[in-house]
């Protein structure tokens, strides 16, 4: 853990024989103060989880430009670009069930994306969940399912979706053509994947916290899971850190340096969240532009990055 601290003076008494290591000491208190002064105020205190993972308490690097020019809004563009969104959309929040059938779950405010999915594969039947804020895409004719295998056929990444697969599916006389079906352990996230897995389980949050006489702004890209393998590859490519909810027993990816954050904008300005979640995403960026622009140093910019706060992940439509 690196503490940000400033020295002032050097002794005046010190021999001229150690003017060598002086003037090497003097270079890295100016290179130490170059790198907080141009830290836009983004910490966080970590613990580890296992991973040997941790930020350093200041953020060192400057803020990172990136286009103000938000990219055209764009879909997967081909079979292959569908099948990663898929699979990580199932990744997050499908399941394989014996009857044989697949179920995945969105927020009632996605269902467009529910209707959207079905359309691609051409099969299946969108239901309201009774009582909970949520709808469900199922598909259970064998032919849409083959489809659904086809397109994420070594593009799914977790253990659990494949053994689903390979006990609930695949046993079944009609998929017997599938001989080999595989995840994907590839660590190179450059492809659609993380934007369906984060369309299911991901939050973009804008924290404000009060440090007298400043505020210091926070921006966090959070996905929380019950098991730590697929966020332990999220953080490899993206940096952050893995935490641990006792309480809940529940692990969560956290992004909150402006370093991660700019490697964030980059995956999503790319590969687009279909999701409603691409509206909070949006805010979010904006409010980079905001942070990179060094208008959060005054009333104005902490102004707008408080609006579009209070306007990220409304419940209602």
């Amino acid at each position: 853990m690196l503490l940000c601290a400033g020295i002032t003076s050097l002794p005046i008494w010190v021999s001229f024989k150690y003017s060598h290591l002086i003037k090497k000491l003097i270079k890295v208190i100016v290179t130490m103060l170059k790198q907080r002064s141009q830290s836009a105020g983004n910490f966080v205190t970590v613990e580890n989880v296992n991973e040997n993972t941790s930020e350093t308490l200041c953020d060192k690097s400057a803020i990172k430009k990136i286009s103000i020019h938000v990219p055209t809004h764009l879909k997967p563009i081909n079979d292959n670009d569908l099948g990663h969104y898929l699979a990580g959309l199932i990744d997050g929040h499908g399941h394989f069930s014996k009857t044989p059938q697949l179920v995945v779950v969105f927020n009632e405010l996605d269902v467009y994306l529910a209707y959207y999915i079905k359309g691609q594969i051409g099969y299946g039947n969108v239901y309201k969940v009774k009582n909970k804020k949520a709808v469900i895409l199922v598909v259970s004719k064998q032919v849409g399912i083959k489809k659904v295998l086809d397109l994420i056929n070594g593009k799914i990444r977790s253990q659990n979706k494949l053994d689903q697969i390979k006990n609930n599916i695949l046993l079944n006389s009609y998929f017997k053509t599938f001989t080999h079906f595989n995840v994907n352990t590839d660590v190179n996230l450059n492809n659609y994947w993380l934007s369906g897995f984060s369309d299911a389980d991901a939050s973009f949050q804008i924290k404000l916290i009060n440090r007298n006489p400043k505020t210091e702004v926070r921006l966090n890209f959070q996905i929380d899971q019950k098991k730590k393998d697929l966020l332990i590859l999220i953080k490899h490519f993206l940096g952050g850190y893995i935490g641990y909810r006792k309480s809940q027993d529940t692990y969560y990816y956290s992004s909150t340096s402006f370093g991660s954050a700019k490697k964030v904008i980059n995956y999503f300005d790319t590969f687009h969240l279909l999701s409603s979640k691409h509206v909070n995403y949006l805010k979010w960026r904006k409010a980079y532009i905001i942070i990179q622009n060094k208008e959060h140093l005054n009333m104005s910019g902490l102004t707008k990055i408080t609006k579009l706060k209070h306007t990220m992940n409304r419940k209602t439509p």
